[in-house]
């Protein structure tokens, strides 16, 4: 298996993680700590970067699956009595998002030697 579908397949996984975080009750959400803001960044940062390794020639629509993930989970969490929508939770998951997919079209764009000796 070569690293885009690694990739690929992780970022799949990774999406289906962050649904689950986001719309599970909140006594059920997994949690590594309590900086709650460094969670959502980097889950969302490698949400960004595993999809734009997989997908470099689709960086416009990786990015909106991205910001449309975030924004999306965040409206679905208004329907759920015991979470809650705020605009700092999805401003830090777009932040995290997009510098995810800028290091992903940063590895792609000036191939790194990790990303060659791996299989481009």
């Amino acid at each position: 298996m070569n690293l885009k579908r690694a990739a690929g397949l992780f970022a799949w996984v990774l999406l289906a993680v962050i649904a689950y975080s986001t719309m599970s009750p909140l006594d059920l959400r997994p949690r590594i700590g309590h900086l709650v803001h460094l969670e959502r960044f980097g889950a969302f940062g490698l949400l960004g970067l595993l999809f734009a390794i997989a997908y470099p020639r689709r960086l416009g629509l990786v990015l909106a699956l991205v910001f449309a993930t975030a924004i999306g989970f965040e409206l679905l969490q208004m329907v759920s009595a015991d979470r809650h929508a705020r605009v700092t939770d999805v401003a830090v998951k777009l932040l995290g998002g997009a510098c995810g997919v800028f290091g992903g079209w940063f590895l792609h764009r000036f191939r790194l030697p990790l990303l060659r000796l791996l299989g481009r």
